[in-house]
């Protein structure tokens, strides 16, 4: 076994070391927080729909795969101006910078990389047991009390399928359940996009009963056409958005409330 050592955004040999030393807030910095790797594509898109001059810095944690090389959608989205910058944080690597912490590499977002706005999830390749608290979808409530902590404002992507055979996935996953309403210890605010009945009602009782809206602010976003990659495919667990429109337009839907924010 061979030990990769990087060098770290926060360290004294870092040119950001003097940055990193005296950065302590997001400064109310919008952060959407996600469950899936997947998401991240039709947030960053419909971020950029919304205002395309704000500046977006993807932050990817090591809760699911460790190397960014292992993105299918992170190069194109650098390429195609969706993002500006790429951190890995943690055990993860391989971002444009390598941050010790999640804590730290939402600084560095903000401060390092002048971001208007940051978008955090995992890499490719989610872990999950069926059991209440056995998945990497945990980590979007670890992220979202990161952001709080930090003086920043969380937005959370709902992880909605009506396409996904697992009971434990249909309208709103579990995993989204378990990091809403039990590890956001912090308050995020919940983008919930418009849906035909009786989906929608499907999707309010869920996050009613879980006790979801004693935590977490809600805002509702009209349903609306998915904004356009290009020639990015927007996936999800082999699906399409024609296969699943749920899961895209609440991914979207969380975009288009942290551009909101931005103009706040």
């Amino acid at each position: 076994m061979r030990r990769l050592d990087v060098l770290a955004v926060e360290e004294a040999e870092s040119p950001h070391a003097s940055v990193m030393a005296t950065a302590v807030s997001l400064e109310g910095m919008p952060v959407v927080c996600c469950g899936l790797h997947s998401q991240v594509l039709p947030v960053a898109a419909a971020i950029k729909q919304s205002d395309p001059g704000l500046r977006i810095v993807y932050v990817m944690t090591d809760g699911a795969s460790l190397p960014l090389a292992f993105s299918d959608l992170v190069p194109g989205m650098l390429e195609a101006g969706l993002i500006g910058e790429t951190i890995s944080a943690g055990q993860a690597f391989g971002g444009g910078l390598e941050a010790v912490t999640l804590h730290s590499a939402l600084l560095a977002a903000r401060h390092v990389c002048d971001a208007d706005v940051a978008i955090v999830a995992l890499g490719p390749g989610i872990t999950g047991t069926s059991t209440p608290f056995g998945h990497g979808g945990i980590a979007q409530g670890e992220a979202i009390n990161a952001v709080c902590a930090l003086g920043g404002r969380a937005v959370a992507v709902l992880r909605l399928s009506f396409a996904d055979s697992r009971v434990r996935h249909r309208g709103v996953s579990h995993h989204s359940l378990a990091a809403l309403a039990t590890i956001a210890l912090g308050s995020a605010t919940i983008a919930v996009p418009t849906l035909p009945q009786p989906q929608s009602a499907e999707v309010d009782n869920a996050l009613q009963e879980s006790g979801v809206w004693s935590r977490h602010a809600r805002v509702d976003v009209p349903a609306a056409i998915l904004p356009d990659t290009g020639e990015l495919r927007m996936r999800s667990m082999g699906r399409s958005p024609d296969d699943d429109p749920a899961f895209f337009l609440a991914a979207a839907a969380a975009g288009t409330v942290a551009a909101d924010l931005c103009g706040r």
